[in-house]
């Protein structure tokens, strides 16, 4: 995903997943009310004063990780999803997960990257937290990394279309020069692919 070498993509791609996970916690900060929630080692006592939004915009600046890593941790965030309905994302654990993502894609996409200790900071925990934090990620996602061109393909069109609809519509000059042409409500959906990669079905987010 060359494209994401873009100062000003990369800029709308945090936007688009701080407004997902957001929208996601959200909606499960309400669920929690009528269904029970299993506690884990990502669950904060209180929420974080810092933002979704200023948390992966800090992420960003810090970690210096490729910019595929973001469209990686997405992914490790819907398979984290799937294979542990019974810690759905909230507000209470929404920012470990994140910083443990990136850290988990950084780790295994990129040929150099900052340790743990690095990252803890980053993330404003400590290093054996986040020593904990990554363990329990891999057992999470029973050590599925690997991501096939055709599953990161999948992703990319799919967080791009996603993108480019949200964004203003433009006048028809503009939009010649742009596919960014329309505006879209964001739904509260995410992906969840099948092992065969070849076809997938939407589930209600309930990461």
């Amino acid at each position: 995903m060359a494209e994401l070498e873009s100062p000003k993509l990369m800029k709308n791609l945090i936007n688009f997943l701080s407004s997902l996970l957001q929208r996601v916690a959200e909606s499960n900060d309400i669920n929690c009310q009528f269904q029970t929630q299993k506690i884990s080692v990502f669950h904060g006592l209180t929420r974080p004063t810092i933002s979704i939004q200023s948390y992966l915009e800090r992420i960003l600046k810090y970690a210096n990780c490729s910019p595929s890593c973001y469209v990686i941790a997405y992914v490790y965030l819907d398979r984290f999803a799937q294979r542990q309905p019974s810690l759905p994302i909230n507000s209470f654990n929404v920012h470990r997960l994140l910083i443990t993502s990136v850290l988990v894609a950084a780790k295994f996409m990129d040929d150099m990257y900052y340790n743990n200790a690095y990252y803890a900071k980053v993330g404003g925990i400590s290093t054996t937290e986040m020593n904990f934090l990554e363990v329990d990620f891999l057992f999470g996602l029973g050590f599925h990394l690997n991501v096939t061109p055709t599953t990161f393909q999948t992703y990319c069109t799919y967080l791009q279309r996603e993108m480019l609809l949200l964004q203003p519509p433009l006048s028809a000059p503009a939009a010649a020069d742009s596919s960014l042409s329309l505006a879209k409500s964001l739904k509260l959906q995410y992906l969840c692919f099948n092992e065969d990669e070849t076809s997938h079905q939407k589930h209600q987010l309930a990461v």
